[in-house]
């Protein structure tokens, strides 16, 4: 036994110390240690292997997104939402053009054509299929440490530019403006405190520092990564917390009331582009100082 316990006091050779978990020994622990940022409620929830383990009060938090899913995903629910239920989706779609090809009984070929996709299909004039996004993120002030999850809502992917405040998509549009990549910036995202569901908006804070981008740029490479932006059932719409909305089926004391959010439309790209180009200078300038 004492030379089991020499193997964990100092006596590993350097090139092994200070590596992640592998997804070898991960596999052998059994249970999943999966790390999340979950939005519910308004509030910043750090969440493993589906339970919550600190919370905090702050509007805003600064992190690096070191990789993002190539595409927005897309999920449905169908039947009341109760209260705490966790359940899977009816159908999701990993790019949000065609359902998976593991659901049985897909609401449509294509998602463009679904029912589901319809104004009116869900609560109010909203869509009963949800948009969302998954990004691998690392803490502005932890680099070093845990990779997290981050699942947005379509009401942080789109909108409009107001009064600086950028969705996700516009702050992309932003960063490319000025020819800087999102991994290379550190970003603030704050909550809108004046909607009535949770709502992130997105601004950049400074450019990495050379040694932190070396850091963020083999946190992109890792196994916890790369599982952060792969979408399947059991991740769909954070299963493990409650849901979050439900079709219009649902009675009004059972479901939270979510903003409609309408789907992109491609001939208003160039409208926002021309919006977030024209503050070009301040980011700059911000950065100058």
């Amino acid at each position: 036994m004492s030379g089991e316990i020499s193997l964990f006091k100092g006596s590993l050779p350097d090139y092994l110390k200070n590596r992640t978990l592998s997804a070898t020994t991960k596999s052998l622990m059994g249970t999943s240690q999966n790390k999340r940022i979950s939005i519910r409620g308004g509030v910043f929830r750090m969440m493993v292997g589906g339970q919550e383990t600190a919370k905090s009060d702050d509007r805003a938090m600064e992190i690096v997104i070191v990789s993002a899913a190539e595409n927005n995903s897309r999920t449905y629910y169908e039947g009341t939402y109760k209260e705490g239920e966790q359940t899977s989706p009816a159908c999701w779609s990993a790019d949000g053009v065609r359902p998976d090809s593991s659901i049985k009984e897909p609401q449509s070929n294509t998602c463009a054509q679904c029912p589901q996709n319809v104004a009116g299909s869900g609560n109010g004039n909203s869509r009963a299929c949800r948009f969302s996004r998954r990004l691998a993120v690392v803490l502005a002030n932890d680099m070093q440490g845990d990779v997290y999850q981050l699942v947005l809502p379509a009401q942080s992917i789109f909108g409009k530019v107001e009064n600086g405040r950028m969705p996700l998509e516009a702050y992309g549009k932003y960063l490319a403006a000025h020819g800087v990549n999102v991994e290379d910036v550190v970003t603030e995202m704050r909550f809108d405190t004046d909607s009535a569901t949770p709502r992130l908006y997105f601004k950049p804070v400074r450019p990495l520092e050379e040694r932190e981008h070396n850091i963020c740029s083999l946190k992109a490479q890792t196994t916890e990564a790369k599982s952060a932006i792969t979408m399947n059932v059991a991740q769909t719409d954070g299963v493990g917390e409650k849901r979050l909305s439900a079709p219009k089926t649902a009675t009004k004391k059972s479901v939270e009331v979510e903003e409609t959010i309408e789907e992109p439309v491609k001939k208003t790209a160039r409208k926002q582009e021309e919006s977030t180009a024209k503050d070009a200078a301040a980011l700059v300038d911000e950065w100058d100082d």
